[in-house]
């Protein structure tokens, strides 16, 4: 038997801090026609679009740009997105998180920069995962307790958790599925296949990709939590660079 491997010991901690999180799971699914019309000159990449959408859905709605530590809750006047990256570091393959600021004002093109600088920099020397890897080398107990302290202040949760997060398993065969990401709501993506559907009373092929919206029944409601679904599925399906 062999130990909780060093690389995995921030993922223990998270897991461990957000068991206090209420979550209840939507999903739908969005036409990503308009994106990926975008997409094919733009060349960003599908979480970028989902990023800078959701800032300003969540924007819109100020009841749910909240964090909550047991009874206390604070209101965040800006959105900040956590997004998830599939790793290696010191060797073993990891789930590592970013978090941008201020995407309610954030360009496309500045996302787009920003997520491509954390999905090919090096998290084995990025100064933005010091504190990570200062947590593998220490003790276990001091680093739950460390990650603990880190996390929990309410004025820190925007730039450590998001005010929403995005989790993306797109890249390979895979439909949907739900995530708990520490915020109050956690955008789950899968992957765009063609699929028939309903336009103008025609069928026709379209690239559907199912979203999944994992939201915390204790800061908000089912009906405000469809209401943000239910936007952010208009704002992907009506994209258009001119809303930029």
């Amino acid at each position: 038997m062999s130990g909780m491997p060093r690389p995995r010991r921030h993922t223990l901690y998270f897991l461990d801090q957000i068991r206090e999180i209420a979550p209840v799971f939507l999903d739908t699914e969005i036409d990503m026609s308009a994106v990926l019309a975008h997409r094919r000159t733009a060349k960003h990449s599908i979480v970028t679009y989902v990023l800078w959408s959701a800032a300003r859905v969540l924007a819109a709605h100020p009841d749910a740009n909240v964090a909550l530590r047991g009874r206390r809750m604070a209101r965040y006047p800006t959105v900040g997105g956590k997004f998830t990256l599939d790793k290696t570091m010191s060797g073993h393959r990891v789930v590592l998180s970013a978090v941008l600021p201020d995407l309610e004002r954030a360009s496309l093109a500045d996302i787009q920069r920003q997520v491509e600088r954390f999905r090919d920099g090096d998290p084995d020397t990025m100064p933005e995962f010091a504190a990570v890897r200062r947590l593998h080398r220490i003790p276990m107990p001091l680093g739950a307790l460390l990650y603990r302290l880190a996390v929990r202040p309410l004025r820190h949760r925007p730039g450590r958790m998001g005010t929403f997060a995005v989790t993306s398993l797109g890249h390979r065969p895979v439909d949907g599925f739900h995530s708990v990401g520490g915020a109050t709501l956690t955008i789950g993506l899968g992957r765009s296949v063609d699929r028939p559907v309903v336009r103008h009373g025609e069928i026709v092929v379209a690239p559907v990709m199912r979203l999944s919206l994992t939201f915390d029944h204790r800061a908000i409601d089912g009906a405000e939590a469809a209401d943000i679904l239910a936007d952010l599925k208009q704002a992907l399906e009506e994209f258009s660079a001119d809303h930029e």
